[in-house]
């Protein structure tokens, strides 16, 4: 599994209400404590949220270490921060969630350990008081505040000369790292464990109107993201704020797609940008076989133009063009137009800037002036106005 550990059991329950005490119910933790005992078990892992009662309870009555998703997330989380910024989110989110739970957390609160659940965002984290915890939670938030300053600042930077910018957004594990080194040749960490991705990654690519834009690779989204991390992790889905165009990475090959669809959606929902345009990316189609493959691609060709949904493979690139076409087209803030320019050949700067950032249909030439067919960006096109016969 992600955190480095392997499944010795699995338990399921159903209920019609979780038990207020235990989450369970007695009857099941007798079982999962037997079971546990059996297999020699080092940790019991919660697919839920645990309130402080029931963590405490569970482990005083099971043999082992307890664990509950959120905790779990956070410990992946933990693993896989890279930069100053990850690192600081993951801390916050960790404290958060520590501060509720002080009391009573026995086994935990005892030593530094090893293992799954154990990787805490620094030396005071276990033995200390509220007080404390409290004091490093201001002082990361003001760490963090620092953060999205000079992000604001390289946004500014960045706005001087408008590149718009698009983010991958998805479920975690969808290809979002894989895209992105499809894309842009960068060489970003992308592995089957969840939530490699922590740290935002920007570079720069070329679409098929010579336009450039920013191409922006983002953490992954999960169903039931705790709120904590969501608020933690603020910093770092500014990124999607300010987009212009988002793509939704999904897994064409997932049997859970549309509710992992769903939950996307409700994090975009919180983080209020489903407005945004969007471009559904239905990746991995070389996972299917030849008739789902087919099917797929004949729905996406027969789809109504401007739907915003195309079909790829990050991992052979089968696809890519069709989506820097669609991204061509989502883009709206400097939209592409065709004109037609006389530009005197002593020009040798503007018919570069020509060349390197517009599409040049025909060329002529008229003793000592190039006449241009062009189509390219209107802001590029707006500075070469005095060498504009008309536009198209």
């Amino acid at each position: 599994m992600s955190a480095g550990g392997s499944v010795a059991a699995e338990v399921l329950q159903r209920r019609p209400h979780p038990d207020p005490a235990t989450l369970i119910g007695s009857g099941k933790v007798e079982e999962i404590a037997g079971i546990a005992a059996s297999v020699e078990a080092d940790l019991v892992l919660f697919d839920h949220d645990l309130s402080p009662t029931q963590l405490r309870n569970l482990e005083r009555l099971l043999p082992c270490r307890v664990l509950d998703r959120t905790q779990l997330i956070l410990d992946i989380f933990a693993r896989h921060a890279r930069t100053r910024e990850g690192q600081l989110q993951v801390e916050l989110a960790q404290l958060q969630y520590m501060l509720p739970r002080l009391a009573g957390r026995g086994k935990s609160m005892s030593q530094l350990g090893g293992g799954i659940g154990t990787r805490g965002p620094g030396e005071t984290q276990l033995e200390t008081d509220r007080r404390k915890i409290q004091r490093r939670i201001d002082q990361v938030k003001l760490d963090l505040e620092s953060v999205r300053t000079v992000r604001k600042q390289q946004r500014q930077r960045r706005e001087a000369v408008p590149v718009p910018t698009v983010a991958l957004v998805g479920y975690t594990n969808a290809g979002k790292s894989t895209l992105f080194n499809t894309l842009t040749g960068a060489h970003v960490l992308s592995s089957s464990r969840m939530f490699a991705t922590l740290d935002p990654k920007l570079r720069a690519i070329e679409l098929p109107s010579r336009r450039k834009v920013l191409l922006s690779d983002t953490v992954g989204f999960i169903r039931n993201l705790p709120h904590t991390l969501v608020t933690s992790f603020r910093a770092t889905l500014e990124e999607v704020g300010q987009a212009e165009v988002l793509l939704h990475i999904r897994d064409a090959s997932s049997t859970y797609g549309e509710e992992q669809k769903a939950q996307v959606e409700k994090v975009l929902g919180e983080l209020e940008v489903l407005a945004k345009p969007r471009i559904e990316v239905l990746n991995k189609i070389d996972r299917l076989d030849a008739a789902e493959r087919e099917a797929l691609i004949a729905r996406n060709n027969s789809s109504p133009k401007g739907e915003g949904e195309v079909a790829l493979s990050a991992l052979t690139g089968e696809g890519s063009g069709a989506l820097l076409l669609a991204i061509d087209e989502a883009l709206k803030s400097d939209p592409i137009i065709e004109a037609e320019l006389r530009v005197p050949q002593q020009e040798g700067a503007a018919l570069a800037a020509i060349d390197a950032g517009m599409i040049v249909h025909s060329r002529e030439y008229e003793g000592n002036l190039v006449k241009l067919s062009v189509s390219g960006p209107a802001s590029l096109i707006g500075r070469m106005r005095r060498f504009r016969t008309r536009q198209l």
